[in-house]
């Protein structure tokens, strides 16, 4: 990655752009200038000052926003700290990131708000968004200041991996939500049916005696939460809906027009419980994998537009909590570096269009939390995501801008390469390969 001053901006030329929030697919140029998106069309004239670059051949979106992931800074800079996250982002394409309040101390006060935002905007790089808690300390008991919160910079409230079990709390929390019209990010799952599961309850879990978690562990903290959402009315999403029966209730609660939305993540889409026989650690996750019925019933969903985005929950550990028996190790796997071409396997299935896929990672995420950005149109921030479509590549723990090296896909041969990320017009990100 490059943290370079940009010039007066640059002129991208004979690209294919696909912008999801315009409906545009064709071959055409986009110019940025002064960090904005200035025009676009055929044939543009390059305005004074502007770079030139020639990318016939390339596909060119909107940048990449991701809602969920884990960037570790404050507290763990050892699995990972917002430079190593920045680029590993930027490589991947996303030129935004929510950043989850997971952190030591965790994200509950003002005070953490303004260092995330102060540092990483002083580093420059991908631009980041805060996630504040919703409860003190993460403890699920008393609710942290909304309003100072949302004040600060945050954009959602979650208390991330530990959900929200009281009832009551998780009213008021919706309540306030509601109040300061910011949405309610929930981590679905019912700790007394889960504990001490370390995969997806089922034939697999059975086969190796490990302990499991039921699909109604997420499912039945799903329908609670609907059920309060229906009574005040405020904006929920479940982040990383992993069942088809929290499928089908998200389903219905749209049907029923309440403001509820919810994510996928590319290990959910492209792994099911098959992979943790492995005993590789790097596929213990929470939510965990689930099954092919599952896995199928989230693709039909991201297609329709049931999930509304896909989001990496880029989740860092070093050898220290993840080389050790699978039960013991932490829960999580990283995302950004391989998210993109993941996704594309699903477009070349044609399990959807090409479009669909980049709207779930652009447009879809920036409707969801309300951010700037996921679209090229005329006034929009200049944060560009430029992919080589037919690039093919092994995933490589060598060449991982991410501190952590705990992915389930090394190895894995994978189709589609982002060759060079753009925020406000500045290049974050140029891959080597691409000259």
């Amino acid at each position: 990655m490059t943290n370079q001053s940009s010039p007066v901006g640059y002129h991208l030329q004979k690209a294919r752009v696909v912008d999801p929030k315009s409906g545009t697919d064709r071959e055409q140029d986009v110019i940025i200038q002064n960090g904005r998106i200035k025009e676009s069309g055929r044939g543009l004239a390059t305005p004074k000052g502007v770079i030139p670059l020639d990318l016939r051949g390339l596909l060119v979106v909107p940048g990449f926003i991701d809602l969920h992931a884990h960037l570790r800074e404050p507290g763990e800079e050892y699995k990972e700290d917002f430079r190593s996250a920045s680029a590993a982002a930027a490589s991947g394409g996303f030129t935004s990131v929510c950043a989850m309040p997971n952190t030591k101390p965790p994200n509950d006060s003002r005070a953490i708000t303004d260092l995330i935002l102060t540092k990483t905007k002083e580093m420059g790089g991908i631009r980041v968004y805060p996630v504040g808690a919703i409860t003190m300390g993460l403890q699920g008991q008393r609710l942290t200041e909304f309003g100072e919160l949302k004040d600060a910079g945050v954009v959602a409230f979650s208390d991330d991996g530990r959900p929200v079990m009281n009832s009551r709390v998780m009213r008021r929390a919706l309540e306030y939500g509601r109040t300061f019209d910011v949405p309610i990010i929930q981590h679905a799952e019912d700790l007394n049916l889960s504990e001490g599961g370390a995969m997806h309850e089922g034939r697999c879990s059975t086969h190796i005696g490990m302990r499991g978690q039921p699909s109604q562990a997420e499912s039945v903290i799903v329908a609670r939460d609907l059920a309060l959402v229906e009574l005040i009315g405020a904006r929920y999403h479940v982040a990383h809906v992993s069942t088809k029966e929290s499928i089908q209730m998200i389903r219905e609660a749209k049907r029923k027009g309440l403001p509820v939305t919810c994510e996928v993540t590319p290990h959910h889409l492209m792994l099911t419980d098959e992979a943790c026989l492995s005993y590789d650690t790097s596929t213990k996750v929470n939510p965990p994998l689930r099954t092919k019925e599952d896995v199928a019933v989230l693709w039909q969903a991201l297609a329709d537009g049931t999930i509304d985005a896909v989001a990496t929950d880029h989740a860092p550990h070093s050898s220290i909590e993840k080389l050790v028996e699978y039960d013991c190790s932490a829960f999580g796997a990283i995302g950004f570096e391989t998210a993109l071409p993941l996704v594309l396997r699903l477009v070349e299935k044609k399990e959807m269009s090409l479009m669909t896929a980049i709207e779930r990672m652009t447009w879809g995420p920036a409707r969801t939390l309300g951010l700037p950005g996921g679209s090229l149109q005329e006034g929009t921030p200049g944060d560009v995501t430029c992919i080589d479509l037919e690039k093919e590549w092994t995933v490589d723990a060598d060449s991982f801008r991410s501190k952590s090296r705990n992915s389930p896909f090394f190895g894995w041969t994978l189709k589609g390469k982002v060759v060079l990320t753009l925020v406000e017009g500045k290049m974050i990100h140029q891959d080597r390969g691409y000259t």
